[in-house]
């Protein structure tokens, strides 16, 4: 088996709004990770796309938009966390030795048709996510005491964290006043609670160590990947709300791979499409046990979402998972400028997908 190698990364500026297509949208991400010159372009061996878009042969579009002809053109789309999906993809064409490189962008538009899951009857008439982070949300303070202060504290942490980012859709810094005081959508979510649905891309180059070792200054190692798939429904997930759901199993695989514990992390991505997401995380992670999450907010042991999380950089449905993957890779090279996080070696992806139905952890190092 090979070891694999994120070579290189670009994210561009995520906003609300875009005429563009989805391929324009993509190139931009693409554009700016080829400029870099890690590789040629007919050095790469694998495209893949990943886009909840409902446009065919998007991938082989995207690598003629690129100027590549490559051996593998793939389109992933598995909602939120297509983008870590892509990631699973390229991992094992390259750790196979069916391929030395592989591209992946991400790349979505706010009116992706992952905006709405009209196809799950079980949610009734509630088709929008807010229903089930409302539920979360809900059941945590009942069950554990948390508190949506507590929760107004993830929105604070993160929105500060992406005013030094300059891809980040929400670049202005809050106060805990402001989230308590904002638009109630539901009890106990409010306005700045939520994350938004934006457009922007987001491209990682993934290498086999080979091709990696003269290109790659500061190599950071794919060490670890956990997946896991208990259902595309709702009802069918709410049973491990307290348990053993998709996060814990994804995460205890990605752990065991990486031959390593909860304790080597140093800096986090996570899935905060509404803040008791983030707190969830901590505890399905392992960072805090089960009920503690909502006093492990003001912690220092892990740092966590430094680019702003989804609640401040907005949310491309095909690029998120990307826009993480490149964030840690970031940090672990020494690359994050304003955001850095001092003397990490160990860090880890969270990417979840509709209400937890399937989720995916991914762990990243350095030597």
């Amino acid at each position: 088996m090979h070891r694999v190698v994120v070579g290189d990364y670009a994210t561009s500026g995520f906003r609300k709004e875009d005429l563009k297509s989805v391929f324009d949208i993509a190139t931009e991400a693409g554009s700016l990770l080829l400029k870099h010159q890690i590789l040629s372009r007919g050095e790469i061996d694998a495209v893949i796309f990943s886009s909840c878009s409902s446009d065919q042969y998007s991938a082989s579009i995207l690598a003629e938009m690129l100027g590549i002809k490559p051996k593998i053109a793939l389109r992933i789309d598995n909602l939120c966390n297509s983008g870590t999906s892509a990631v699973i993809s390229g991992h094992g064409l390259i750790a196979s030795g069916l391929c030395k490189s592989a591209l992946i962008v991400g790349a979505e538009t706010r009116n992706s048709p992952g905006r709405v899951l009209s196809w799950d009857v079980t949610r009734g008439a509630f088709a929008l996510p807010i229903h089930w982070g409302t539920m979360y949300a809900r059941n945590h303070m009942r069950t554990y005491g948390t508190t949506e202060e507590q929760m107004a504290m993830v929105v604070v942490k993160n929105r500060k964290n992406a005013s030094k980012n300059p891809n980040a859709l929400y670049r202005k810094k809050i106060t805990a006043d402001e989230v308590m005081q904002s638009k109630r959508i539901t009890y106990p979510l409010k306005l700045l609670d939520c994350s938004s649905l934006c457009t922007g891309a987001s491209a990682v180059l993934l290498l086999s160590e080979t091709m990696a070792s003269d290109k790659v200054e500061n190599p950071v190692y794919v060490t670890g990947i956990g997946a896991q798939t208990n259902s595309a429904s709702l009802a069918k997930v709410m049973s491990d709300i307290n348990g053993t759901g998709t996060s814990k199993l994804a995460a205890r695989q990605a752990y065991k791979m990486a031959k390593t514990t909860p304790k080597s992390i140093d800096v986090a991505e996570l899935h905060d499409a509404f803040s008791i997401m983030e707190i969830m995380a901590y505890e399905d992670l392992g960072f805090v046990q089960r009920g503690m999450g909502g006093k492990y907010v003001e912690q220092n042991e892990v740092a966590t979402n430094p680019r702003g999380g989804i609640l401040g950089c907005g949310h491309p449905l095909g690029a998120t998972g990307l826009s993480q993957v490149a964030e840690i890779t970031a940090q672990l090279s020494g690359s994050a400028g304003r955001r850095q996080v001092k003397g990490c070696k160990y860090g880890l992806v969270y990417n979840l997908s509709a209400a937890g139905t399937s989720a995916i952890v991914v762990i990243l190092r350095v030597d």
